[in-house]
C-alpha cells in the first residue's frame, strides 16, 4: 500500500476489467436500478484491446442479459453450421464421428465471434444505460478499509521512472471507492491474485490449472473458405509431450481463426509451446487451407482449466471475483464466455439486493451460492473430471473415460466422484536432465513465423521509461536455479519472446524484454520457482488486438 495522497471518487460498484463478466455486471446493475453509480475500469487502450478468445460463443449468457441482442445489433453474425473433430498424426488425420459425443459437445445454436467486438458492443449497451467506462486506466492497487475490507482501487497512475520513483510527469492516479468492488480481470489477474492470497480463498480447493492459448487470424483463399465451419484437433504435434489441441473457425470475410492450446502442466521444460503451434500449421490438412493466405493478427492468452473443483471462494469483504478471475471455462467445450457473462449478471443482482438493504463492504455470499448451485455450477460440474483424467492417463484413455463420465453426468451421477488435480502447473515441471531436448524446424516465413515477427502482429506497445511490470522476487533465481535445473524454461514458454538468457562479459544474464509482453500471464503461472510476479503496466499499454 503506497502513501501517495490521491483524490477519491465514490461509486456504488467499481468494476475492474471490461471483459464479458465485468460488462455484464455493469449492464445488469443499471437494468436493475438506473440510479446506481457504476464505473468500469479497463487497462487496455480501448475496450476489446486486450480481449482474446477462440471463440465459439454459447449465447445463453447474452440471452439472459439482453434477450433482444439480435435486434440491438450484437456482432454474432456467423452461426455454426458444421462441427468437425480430428485426431491428427504427422501426415494425416482421422475424423472422429460426432454421434458418440455427449450432447453438451454439440455446437448447434452457437456462434463464431470475435469476443473483442462482442465486448465493444456490450460497452456501447452499458454506456447507453449510463455506465461510466474508462479505458486506458490500469488498476495498480487495492484500497483497503479500516477493518480489512476492500473499499476500492487505485487507477490511472502514470509517469514512474524505471526504478519505481516518481518521474517529472508523474500522475498519482485516483482512488475509486465502491460499496462493492468486482474484479473481472480475466485469468490470473494481479488484483484477484492478491485477494485470493490475502483472504485464503483457495484454501481447501484444488489448485487452479491453466493452458496457454495462441491464436492467429488468417485471410484465406475464398475458394477454401467455409463460413460457419468449426474444426478441433488433438494429437500431433504434441503427442505425449503435452495435453492440448487446436481450433480452426471460419468466420465471415474469408477469415479464419487458427488457434492452438497447450496445457501448462507439461513436464518437459524443453517444450516450446509457440513452436508447437507453428509446427501444427505445417500439417497437410492445415497447410492446404492456409496456402495462398496471409496472417493478419496474432495474440496469446492463458486460460483457466481447473474447472469446478478449482474455483476459489469468490467473495471477501467488499469484493467479488467474476468470470475467469474464478475460472469458469468448460474445458471439453472450450467455452467460458457464457459463464463469465452469467457470473457478472448474478454478481450484479447480489450487489443490488445488498445495496437496497443498506449494506456495503460485506461478503456477497448469495452470489457465490448461485454460481455454485445455479447454471454455471451445473455446467462445470458435469465435466469436472475431464481435465484430471487427461492429466493422469493421457489423451486416448481420457477421451474414452472422459466421454463416459460426461455421459453419466448428464444423467445426474458420476461413478468417478470428483477427481483431484494434484500439482500446480509450475510444480509439474521436471528437471531438464531427465528429458530430451526437442528439435523444432525453423519457421519458413510463409506458414510459420518467428516470435518477434508475430508479436508485431499483436500491435503491442509499452512505454519503455516505466518500471518493468514483470517483477522477479529474487533476481538471482533465473541464472542460479532455473538455468542449471530447468534450462530456464521462460525462454520457451513465453509466447512473445519476453525472456532471454544472453552472455555478457563471459557471464550468463537473464534479460526481460517487457515491451514485448502480450499480457498472457504464462510466466506468472509456469515459472517452476514461482519467482515471476506479473503486475499491470501503466494504462493503455500492452496489445491492441483488432477483432480477436
Amino acid at each position: 500500500m503506497s502513501e501517495t495522497e490521491r483524490e477519491a471518487m465514490e461509486y456504488d460498484v467499481v468494476i475492474v476489467g471490461a471483459g464479458p463478466a465485468g460488462l455484464s455486471a455493469a449492464i445488469r446493475l443499471k437494468q436493475l436500478d438506473a440510479d446506481l453509480n457504476v464505473v468500469v475500469l479497463e487497462k487496455g487502450s480501448e475496450v476489446g484491446a486486450h480481449i482474446l478468445s477462440g471463440a465459439v460463443l454459447d449465447p445463453c449468457g447474452l440471452d439472459a442479459l439482453i434477450p433482444d441482442w439480435k435486434e440491438k445489433g450484437a456482432p454474432l453474425n456467423v452461426p455454426v453450421k458444421e462441427d468437425n473433430f480430428y485426431m491428427l498424426g504427422e501426415a494425416g488425420g482421422v475424423r472422429v464421428p460426432n454421434f458418440p459425443m455427449p450432447p453438451l459437445m454439440n455446437n448447434h445454436g452457437n456462434y463464431i465471434v470475435s469476443m473483442a467486438n462482442v465486448c465493444r458492443w456490450m460497452a456501447e449497451q452499458a454506456e447507453e444505460l449510463g455506465v461510466e467506462i474508462f479505458p486506458g486506466m490500469a488498476c495498480s492497487e487495492l484500497v483497503y478499509g479500516d477493518k480489512g475490507t476492500i473499499k476500492g482501487v487505485v487507477a490511472g497512475e502514470f509517469g514512474k521512472n524505471p526504478d519505481g520513483t516518481q518521474g517529472p510527469g508523474y500522475e498519482p492516479g485516483m482512488e475509486l471507492h465502491g460499496k462493492y468492488v468486482f474484479l473481472s480481470e480475466g485469468v490470473r489477474g494481479s488484483l484477484a491474485k492478491e485477494v485470493i492470497e490475502r483472504y485464503g480463498l483457495s484454501d481447501g480447493k484444488e489448485p487452479q490449472k491453466f493452458g496457454l492459448g495462441m491464436k492467429e487470424i488468417w485471410e484465406i483463399d475464398p475458394a477454401k473458405h467455409r463460413e460457419g465451419t468449426v474444426t478441433h484437433t488433438m494429437g500431433w504435434p504434441l503427442g505425449s509431450n503435452a495435453g492440448g489441441g487446436s481450433f480452426i473457425y471460419h468466420l465471415e470475410n474469408n477469415q479464419v481463426y487458427v488457434g492452438f492450446v497447450v496445457h501448462l502442466n507439461y513436464k518437459n521444460p524443453h517444450l516450446y509451446p509457440y513452436m508447437e503451434f507453428q509446427r501444427f500449421k505445417h500439417h497437410p490438412m492445415v497447410a492446404e487451407l492456409l496456402k495462398g493466405g496471409k496472417r493478419v493478427a496474432y495474440g496469446a492468452r492463458a486460460l483457466s482449466e481447473g474447472g469446478y473443483q478449482s474455483m476459489p471462494q469468490m467473495v471477501a469483504p467488499g469484493v467479488a471475483l467474476l468470470g475467469c478471475s474464478v475460472g469458469m471455462v468448460n474445458v471439453p467445450r472450450i467455452k467460458g464466455n457464457h459463464n463469465a457473462m452469467l457470473s457478472g449478471k448474478v454478481a450484479a443482482e447480489a450487489a443490488y439486493r445488498a445495496i437496497q438493504t443498506g449494506r456495503s463492504g460485506d461478503e456477497l455470499h448469495d452470489y457465490e451460492e448461485e454460481v455454485r448451485k445455479g447454471a454455471i455450477g451445473k455446467d462445470l460440474k458435469k465435466v469436472r473430471n475431464v481435465k484430471p483424467l487427461w492429466s493422469k492417463f493421457g489423451l486416448t484413455a481420457s477421451l474414452a473415460l472422459g466421454g463416459f463420465d460426461m455421459w453419466t453426468n448428464t444423467l445426474g451421477f458420476s461413478l468417478l466422484g470428483t477427481l483431484k488435480h494434484g500439482k500446480t502447473d509450475a510444480a509439474a515441471t521436471e528437471p531438464a536432465s531427465v528429458h530430451k531436448p526437442i528439435d523444432y524446424p525453423k519457421p519458413d516465413g510463409t506458414l510459420s513465423f518467428d516470435r518477434l515477427t508475430n508479436v508485431s502482429f499483436s500491435f503491442t506497445n509499452h512505454e519503455e521509461s516505466q518500471p518493468c511490470h514483470l517483477q522477479l522476487k529474487d533476481p538471482m533465481v533465473p541464472i542460479s536455479n532455473n538455468l542449471p535445473m530447468y534450462d530456464e524454461p521462460a525462454q520457451r514458454y513465453c509466447p512473445a519472446g519476453v525472456y532471454e538468457v544472453v552472455e555478457k562479459d563471459g557471464k550468463q544474464e537473464f534479460v526481460i524484454n517487457f515491451q514485448n509482453c502480450v499480457h498472457c500471464k504464462t510466466c506468472d503461472i509456469k515459472d517452476p520457482a514461482q519467482n515471476i510476479n506479473w503486475t499491470t503496466p501503466q494504462g493503455g499499454d500492452g496489445p491492441n488486438y483488432p477483432n480477436m
